[in-house]
């Protein structure tokens, strides 16, 4: 397999650009995004067999079964940093090690369904924040230490909307290339 190859495999959308400026048209459309990824997610995993969801979707990669595990950490972490974005000033967020937290036994080898319904209940509260977001909130600062730079709201939505379409696409792909 080519770099080449691996790279579309490992980023089948890109990889995420945050824009200098954000549209009122851009923040629905993340928000969008986000409140319809749980049943993309399950649509895309139902009637999966375990061996299926133990899949690597690339070589060196994640299985389904882990994806679907790292949405649902990615996304609580991801709301806990809203949440302080919203209620502090220019808050310093903490990263956490995804790939560690991906070889977890529950996320190695648990059942999906410990995550889907937290996942779906994790959107619905999610979405009614990001839909209760004033013009003025969406340019809320926060400060990440891993990429050492400052993320306004607006970007962390687009980046949030990204990886939703991000994961989505690795698991519908390796679908299609295994004809499931």
């Amino acid at each position: 397999m080519t770099q080449s190859e691996l790279e579309s495999l490992k980023y089948p959308i890109g990889n995420f650009k945050p824009k200098e400026s954000y549209s009122a048209d851009d923040i629905k459309w993340f928000i969008n995004t986000i409140e319809l990824f749980p049943a993309k997610i399950k649509q895309a995993v139902t009637g999966l067999s375990d061996g299926q969801l133990d899949t690597q979707y690339r070589p060196e990669g994640w299985t389904i079964r882990q994806v679907v595990h790292h949405v649902t950490d990615s996304h609580i972490n991801s709301y806990t940093r809203f949440k302080l974005a919203m209620t502090e000033d220019n808050p310093t967020i903490r990263p956490y090690d995804e790939a560690v937290w991906a070889e977890l036994p529950e996320a190695k080898s648990g059942a999906i369904e410990l995550s889907l319904p937290l996942l779906e209940s994790l959107h619905k509260r999610w979405v009614v924040m990001l839909k209760n977001l004033s013009p003025e909130d969406v340019n809320r600062k926060l400060y990440h230490p891993g990429s050492k730079q400052d993320m306004t709201i607006a970007s962390l939505m687009h980046l949030y909307a990204w990886h939703c379409d991000h994961h989505l696409a690795h698991i519908v792909n390796l679908k299609k290339q295994k004809n499931w």
